[in-house]
């Protein structure tokens, strides 16, 4: 372990030490044991966390006013003003899609049985709309669930989407209780590997290159912490086999996949081996400070959501990832609910230090004058990079506030975050980060050269930050 000497408020001296994932003294979900699964090479190569706008801050709005079913709509108009607004804003900047979410009436008109339509939209016309202006789409949906006729065929079986279900012969996690909102496949039955691969290629023949897929708690055990028992919960081998069908899929039809609402057992052995992306903290809601730090800061929990803020879920799981690893997803922004633009910078900062996606949850009617900290292009320099950094001590608390990693260039880049409710000034020697040696220094929000240094030193303000880049 390494030593480490950081100097908060009156320069206070506090040592911290970093930490590999035996180290980390926190509520971890518990281990189970696991069947022989295959093994998908590769998923991880090469993948970036995706940048985007999401549907998510109006649907969740619609719903706060009541709305819900069929009167939840976003029609063809609005999604052309949307997608011109990404395509003209943000897409300079590197965000390259747009995706649905929940909420809205997922409908499957076909007969492939699979989803077509989100509210009135067709997705195919979705997709290509947005190619006509050089984006993708992205689909929230889970490739367990059934939207179409139990009747329709699975392709390459004789089955049919009916025999897929639950008929009592399973062993289930909750015999009593029955499935609430969505209706799950049981992935160890004849023809469950099928009907996957199957949605995986209708995606891929309508042009979607990311599925988010939700509620996976909810299939492994049937509930999760907030909500109680809430299904069946078809167990830790049907789950994990679950998994394992999605990966190899989505590898064959070349889709990037996100895991939402997992339990994360076993240090999330089955998610970091088979889903591109795994979200790591309770769902945004409304937003701002209290998403990203405040909410039960300092909590951990052994299942979902293990925390409740993106502070503490980056922190809690930074020891999984890393370049070429499985990606840490701190869900949607919406930058319009912070009180300042120190928290607006910390916000985007820290997704961007973890290695995560920036989604972009703001609508060009709410989002002021808060486009311009989605497009600083010199902290969006470490997405493009495949830049992955670790705080220096995973344990809850102040003492991991301090952010660090190197870019492939050789250099470095340094975050130094004041979560706390007053103004704090804090340095932190590069040597400690095994950085040796004098470095030119650049603010990356300030967008200036500060010199050559050898640590940094910084008065932030009220739950900012300060983050440099260290260069040769």
């Amino acid at each position: 372990m390494k030593a480490m000497t950081i100097l908060m408020g009156t320069l206070l001296s506090a040592t911290l030490c970093c930490s590999c994932s035996k180290d980390i003294e926190m509520r971890y979900p518990p281990k189970y044991e696991l069947p022989e699964l295959p093994v998908v090479e590769g998923i991880h190569q090469g993948q970036k966390a995706p940048l985007y706008w999401s549907i998510y801050e109006y649907a969740y709005s619609l719903e706060q006013q009541g709305v819900s079913g069929s009167d939840m709509d976003f029609t063809s108009q609005q999604w052309d003003e949307i997608i011109d607004w990404v395509a003209r804003d943000l897409k300079p900047y590197g965000y390259d899609m747009v995706c649905t979410d929940g909420f809205l009436p997922m409908q499957a008109n076909d007969a492939s049985g699979y989803m077509t339509h989100y509210g009135s939209v067709s997705l195919r016309d979705l997709a290509a709309k947005c190619q006509a202006r050089g984006l993708k789409l992205g689909v929230y949906d889970n490739p367990l669930w059934i939207h179409g006729s139990l009747d329709t065929p699975i392709e390459g079986t004789t089955r049919t989407f009916g025999q897929l279900l639950y008929d009592g012969s399973q062993a289930v996690q909750n015999p009593q209780a029955q499935d609430q909102w969505f209706t799950w496949i049981v992935s160890t039955k004849e023809g469950a590997q099928e009907y996957i691969d199957g949605f995986f290629r209708h995606y891929k023949e309508l042009g979607v290159s990311f599925i988010r897929m939700d509620f996976l708690s909810w299939y492994e055990d049937g509930r999760d912490r907030g909500t109680g028992i809430v299904g069946r919960g078809y167990g830790r081998e049907a789950y994990a086999r679950a998994l394992a069908y999605i990966a190899q899929s989505a590898k064959k039809y070349g889709i990037f996949t996100s895991l939402v609402m997992p339990h994360l057992n076993n240090d999330a052995e089955v998610e970091a081996s088979y889903g591109n992306m795994v979200r790591i903290v309770a769902d945004t809601g409304n937003g701002g400070w209290h998403h990203t730090s405040a909410h039960d800061k300092g909590r951990s929990y052994v299942s979902w959501p293990n925390c409740m803020n993106q502070f503490d879920g980056f922190n809690y799981w930074a020891h999984i990832t890393g370049r070429d690893k499985v990606i840490l997803d701190g869900d949607f922004l919406r930058l319009n609910r912070y009180d300042t633009d120190a928290e607006r910078q910390t916000a985007v900062t820290l997704q961007l230090m973890a290695g995560g996606p920036v989604a972009v949850a703001d609508q060009p009617s709410t989002i002021g004058n808060n486009l311009q900290f989605y497009t600083n292009g010199e902290l969006l320099a470490l997405r493009q990079d495949g830049f992955v950094g670790q705080p220096l001590n995973s344990e809850l608390g102040q003492q991991s506030e301090t952010w660090y990693g190197q870019m492939s260039d050789g250099s470095y880049v340094v975050a130094i975050f004041n979560r706390s409710d007053s103004q704090t000034t804090l340095s932190a020697d590069f040597a400690v980060l095994g950085i040796s040696g004098q470095w030119q220094v650049r603010d990356l929000w300030t967008h200036t050269d500060e010199g050559v240094a050898g640590s940094l030193t910084a008065t932030i303000p009220v739950h900012g930050c300060k983050v440099v880049r260290l260069s040769k």
